[in-house]
């Protein structure tokens, strides 16, 4: 998966457009960046890379690039 492709299923979560984020994108600085961003981040991360990921795993995290690596 591309960095570009990481990056729109991430805005698609934030409910936001792609040109809103970007690596260094602070997550906590979003209200979207809630408890239902992160089961959607949960189950992302399950159905398309088959990794258990837990919540605190999810919230420790600070910025997009963060959750970009997390998909590697």
């Amino acid at each position: 998966m591309t960095n570009q492709e990481k990056l729109e299923h991430i805005a698609e979560i934030l409910d936001l457009e792609v040109e809103e984020i970007n690596e260094d994108t602070v997550l906590s600085e979003y209200e979207e960046w809630d408890s239902v961003a992160i089961l959607s981040f949960i189950a992302l991360m399950d159905e398309e890379f088959g990794k258990a990921v837990k919540g605190a795993e999810i919230r420790a995290l600070e910025t997009v690039k963060d959750l970009m690596d997390m998909m590697e």
